[in-house]
């Protein structure tokens, strides 16, 4: 890992997988918050031991125009205590890929809203079919 890296540690058995920036002293800046409480939380700098949480920590590949270092580090700087954290439009993930690509983006809700999709054109389909058949049943 390098100053200005966007890294990841998975979390709860790599259910999710909490972001941040690397700034190359040993500290992380990461939008600290819990998951699932929207508007708790904010951005903030951490050793590399705290965000690791006993995880192993990766580094994210970006296929987009990536910032300088320094741009990077700037922007996570910029972002310090910043809050209104949203699981879904405002992560930790979209805070580390802003800072590195200029955009607010996180692949586990581009995923979460596709498997939600699935699930939910899945469960309709299922649906349809069971009134299908429960009307064409003919009762004794």
């Amino acid at each position: 890992m390098a100053r200005g890296d966007h890294i990841k540690v998975y979390r709860y058995g790599r259910l999710y997988s909490h972001h941040g920036i690397d700034m190359g002293d040993g500290t992380v800046i990461h939008f600290a918050a819990e998951p699932f409480r929207s508007g708790v939380g904010r951005v903030e700098r951490a050793t590399m031991e705290i965000f690791r949480a006993g995880g192993h920590v990766r580094i994210v590949q970006h296929r987009s125009r990536l910032r300088t270092i320094d741009e990077t580090l700037i922007a996570a700087e910029d972002q310090l205590h910043a809050g209104d954290y949203c699981m879904f439009r405002n992560n930790c993930e979209h805070f580390a890929t802003y800072c590195k690509t200029g955009r607010l983006r996180s692949g586990q809700v581009r995923r979460m809203a596709v498997f939600l999709g699935a699930t939910t054109m899945t469960v309709m389909v299922i649906g349809v079919r069971a009134s299908k058949v429960l009307r064409n049943r003919t009762l004794p």
